[in-house]
């Protein structure tokens, strides 16, 4: 399980997310950022600083939200 982030992130790429992951997990993309959802150890630090709130718990996303755990995977290399 991960934290993912989705569509509100496209083009923001505010960055409060990554400065506060105390593993790492987080890294900017073309468009967004993405969190490894291997990596990740769901300690919602990210969840919360969010500006434009596009982080959610894997478990909590939404039908149309579930393609940006796919692509964070292939982001990562892990599909």
């Amino acid at each position: 399980m991960a934290y993912v982030i989705t569509a509100p992130c496209i083009d923001e790429k505010a960055g409060e997310c990554v400065e506060v992951c105390p593993v790492d997990c987080i890294e900017p993309g073309d468009d967004q950022f993405y969190i490894d959802p291997e990596i990740c150890i769901e300690c919602g630090a990210c969840e919360s600083v969010c500006p434009v709130s596009a982080i959610f718990h894997e478990d909590d996303l939404l039908d149309e939200d579930l393609p940006y755990l796919e692509k964070a995977r292939k982001f990562f290399g892990r599909d």
